[in-house]
């Protein structure tokens, strides 16, 4: 049986995670956001790899001989190159699409959003970036395996940056108040 310390205890566990930032101040990584859960925080707190920015107040984790709070901001003592690709994935075709159904015109969330293969999947069309975009779920239904149907704006391969700035301005989960200093 759950007493109501238990689960707070558990939710803390399930969302609460750390900012990771490089030893520049910025963070490792803004496509998806740099982070680690609690676990790997305190992981490389006690391995000396990181120094801690902000903590998390009202969170100390206790083991046989030693307690401390979780870190909320971790900055890495060695710079680690950032990576300059962005990685095709669903999301990040939303993002660049700025999610709009590019037949339609309408706005979409990732719950309403699918990808639509420009030239289909059963007539030799590639997932890459050239050839996904993102529609709505009528739009692509409609569609189906047609080739007749053209996007409103052809798909490319977008820059690291275009797409960072555009997570950017989305705006991102903030789990603690120091976070919106280093994210910016």
């Amino acid at each position: 049986m759950y007493t109501n310390s238990s689960v707070k205890y558990v939710f803390k566990q399930i969302i609460m995670t750390t900012l990771v930032l490089n030893a520049d101040a910025q963070p490792v990584s803004l496509l998806p956001l740099s982070t680690v859960d609690w676990q790997e925080a305190i992981r490389y707190l006690v391995l000396d790899k990181v120094t801690v920015m902000s903590w998390y107040d009202d969170w100390i984790v206790h083991s046989a001989r030693w307690s401390t709070r979780v870190p909320a901001v971790i900055m890495l003592k060695e710079y680690q190159k950032p990576k300059n690709g962005a990685r095709l994935n669903k999301r990040n075709i939303f993002l660049r699409d700025d999610y709009q159904c590019q037949y339609c015109g309408c706005t979409v969330e990732d719950s309403t959003a699918t990808l639509d293969h420009v030239h289909p999947v059963s007539k030799g069309g590639k997932s890459n970036w050239l050839n996904l975009s993102t529609a709505c779920k009528a739009c692509n239904y409609i569609k189906a395996a047609k080739t007749k149907m053209k996007p409103k704006r052809m798909p490319y391969k977008p820059d690291y940056w275009e797409l960072a700035e555009k997570r950017k301005r989305r705006g991102y989960h903030i789990h603690h108040p120091s976070w919106e200093y280093f994210i910016g």
